[in-house]
């Protein structure tokens, strides 16, 4: 057994416990009365995420398990070159849209550039209606429910307003909540200093009867408000349960945290990114960020759970039933940035459903999604330490032994892009020579300053993940984006005031921004500079890496094969053998054989593609909905020509192909 094993299953004995207690328990319950008022079998849910419905898009990325996948096989690998566009459906002024749509109810619904939901006719784009929202909503997505008799809501977080919206007519429901909402800073414990509204882009999941939403970490600074989890009745709004994932006196994990008087301040631990639900096991699967302050941790020595830890939850009940810290005391924004993925592998004969876990920084964690037991060996591994003046970093980080890391773990001067103007890297090699590197990708912070790969910006961000969990593969979107983090002491009155656990050893420091971004607006690191790579996850082994899209800028030069920058692409696979896979710095959307990476289909827009696309049916007919808009992320500097309109694009096969 490996120490990282060890550390994981000592800290969570009783817990393993209580979950292996609940499996049984709904396993059983496995056998209760379907929809149709049948008995299901034994042999009908022996394979976990058998039940899953891959045909409909209903929710964020496809449905409550996040796979992003569609079992529609409509359009395949014979036929995915005569995709045309079918219609579309403009946003008008305002950002560009990133939203994934959500199809359900005979209707499909999106944001515009006012940041207001809209309602379409999935088959021909035509408005049905618009909401009318003061304030902010999410910008990425949305869950659908319906009580199956009428009753279809669509949960929608408004200014820090839980709401929800009768998605017939995109009316609020005044009787959710009071007067029609439920502001989520009322379930804060009491000695949290109430922040702002608490508006997160992340839209929660819906398990039955029940919307459970992940709150922002409220500043970004040393102290802010709990991110807890919060799950409220569809229905009514009423609070149904609280997780803090900075445990309070008496919790698990509080131990984890310095003893001070001022530990109602800290902050951070966000689930910002995405969150799974598995409806078969009634579990919440919960992967959160980093403790405040992002890039210094000397107030608060300790490993900080559940900061950067997947966390098994309850649905029904926010008890805890396993978890699994990626990062220890974590110095670098290591978010776990992405949704966890589930599926069933078969490992030694055995059938085991998986939960799997992408990170930023090149690691893929894997467990018995029942147990939170590893399906391959995590090794505490010893780790550079840290030189900033009353820092604690850890000594060891989990490193997953399998699947294999999805990426480059350094940046040496040897990487340096060779795109970039001559005096650019002469600046570089001169800034390596003055900065702490090399070491992967625990490098801590210093004040000497340390370029950081793949740093907080780099590896994976939402959406970047997709699973086939009929064919048990894997496939990932990363970006590559090196990072300078100089550390200086922030000596202010106010700096020290607003830092936890202030003392004359433990300063505040504050970190500059400084992405590394070049002359010409490229990255500092060479290419690729994003990778596509498949794993089959029977084996944990790489099926395929390969660079992911291009640059425009590089292709008029004919400079090609390098990869995207910094896309923050949404990979939907299909059950027709297909990858749709789109790119911004090249503006494309392409279907890609999904046993070999190879490009079947390439469509050009006039603006970048961000975002997941939707994958649904209407009328018999298989379609494929885009959100296009904008220039892109990290991709201002390039040069690249003036975006055209904001709108969605949506792709069908002509009437009557085969």
């Amino acid at each position: 057994m490996t120490t990282a094993i060890r550390r994981n299953r000592s800290a969570t004995k009783g817990a393993l416990r209580l979950a292996l207690a609940t499996s049984l328990g709904l396993a059983l319950a496995a056998c209760a009365a379907t929809p149709s008022g049948d008995v299901a079998s034994a042999s009908s849910a022996a394979v976990a995420g058998s039940s899953f419905d891959h045909r409909s898009w209903d929710s964020y990325l496809g449905g409550a398990d996040s796979s992003q996948y569609s079992a529609l096989a409509q359009i395949d690998r014979s036929n995915v070159d005569q995709l045309e566009v079918v219609w579309e459906f403009p946003t008008g002024e305002g950002a560009p849209p990133l939203f994934n749509p959500v199809v359900a109810g005979g209707r499909m619904y999106v944001i515009n550039g006012e940041n207001q939901l809209v309602a379409l006719d999935p088959a021909s784009g035509a408005q049905i209606w618009e909401s009318n929202f003061e304030g902010r909503i999410g910008t990425r997505g949305i869950n659908y429910w319906t009580d199956g008799a009428g009753d279809e809501r669509l949960m929608v977080l408004n200014n820090g307003e839980l709401r929800a919206v009768n998605a017939a007519t995109g009316e609020v429901i005044t009787s959710f909540g009071g007067d029609g909402g439920v502001d989520l800073r009322d379930a804060l414990p009491d000695d949290v200093v109430q922040p702002g509204p608490l508006q997160t882009n992340n839209p929660g999941r819906i398990y039955r009867d029940t919307i459970i939403m992940s709150l922002p970490a409220g500043a970004y600074d040393y102290a802010g408000s709990p991110a807890n989890i919060q799950a409220y009745d569809v229905r009514t709004g009423a609070l149904k349960w609280t997780f803090n994932t900075i445990p309070r006196e008496g919790e698990f994990g509080h131990d984890t945290w310095p003893e001070t008087g001022d530990f109602n301040e800290y902050g951070g631990v966000h689930n910002w990114s995405e969150s799974t639900v598995d409806t078969e096991l009634g579990i919440v699967f919960i992967p959160t960020g980093t403790p405040r302050y992002d890039f210094y941790g000397g107030n608060r020595e300790g490993d900080n759970l559940f900061g950067n830890s997947i966390i098994a939850i309850d649905a029904e009940t926010g008890e805890r039933i396993w978890h699994f810290q990626t990062v220890h005391h974590d110095l670098w924004d290591f978010d776990l940035p992405v949704a966890p993925k589930l599926m069933t592998i078969t490992k030694d004969g055995e059938q085991i459903p998986i939960v799997i876990q992408g990170t930023k920084h090149g690691y893929i964690f894997v467990f018995d999604r029942r147990d939170g037991t590893p399906i391959w060996p995590i090794e505490e591994v010893a780790v550079p330490e840290s030189d900033v003046p009353g820092e604690h970093a850890s000594p060891t980080q989990p490193i997953p032994t399998l699947p294999e890391p999805y990426m480059r773990l350094s940046f040496t001067p040897d990487d340096i892009n060779p795109y970039l103007p001559e005096s650019d890297q002469e600046a570089l090699r001169e800034l390596f020579a003055n900065s702490r590197w090399g070491e992967g990708p625990f490098v801590p912070p210093s004040i000497q300053g340390t370029i950081s790969f793949p740093g907080h910006n780099g590896g994976l961000n939402w959406g970047n993940v997709a699973v086939d969990p009929d064919r048990q593969r894997l496939y990932v979107v990363s970006r590559e984006l090196p990072l300078m983090l100089k550390l200086m002491p922030d000596r202010r009155e106010e700096a020290l005031e607003a830092m936890p656990n202030a003392d004359e050893e433990d300063l505040p420091y504050r970190w500059p921004v400084n992405f590394m971004l070049q002359s010409n607006g490229m990255g500092a690191i060479k290419p690729p500079f994003s990778n596509l790579t498949a794993y089959d996850m029977n084996t944990g082994r790489k099926i395929y890496s390969i660079p992911n899209g291009e640059i425009l800028t590089l292709e008029e030069q004919g400079i090609t094969g390098v990869g995207a920058q910094t896309p923050r692409s949404g990979p939907v696979a299909t059950a027709g053998g297909l990858l749709f896979v789109n790119t911004a710095s090249d503006r494309a959307f392409r279907a890609r054989d999904a046993d070999t990476g190879e490009v079947l289909w390439e469509h050009r827009f006039d603006a970048a593609t961000e975002g997941v696309p939707a994958v649904y049916e209407v009328n018999g007919r298989q379609m494929i909905t885009v959100p296009v808009g904008g220039v892109g992320h990290f991709l201002g500097g390039l040069g690249l020509p003036e975006p055209g309109p904001g709108r969605y694009v949506t792709f069908a096969l002509p009437e009557g192909a085969e």
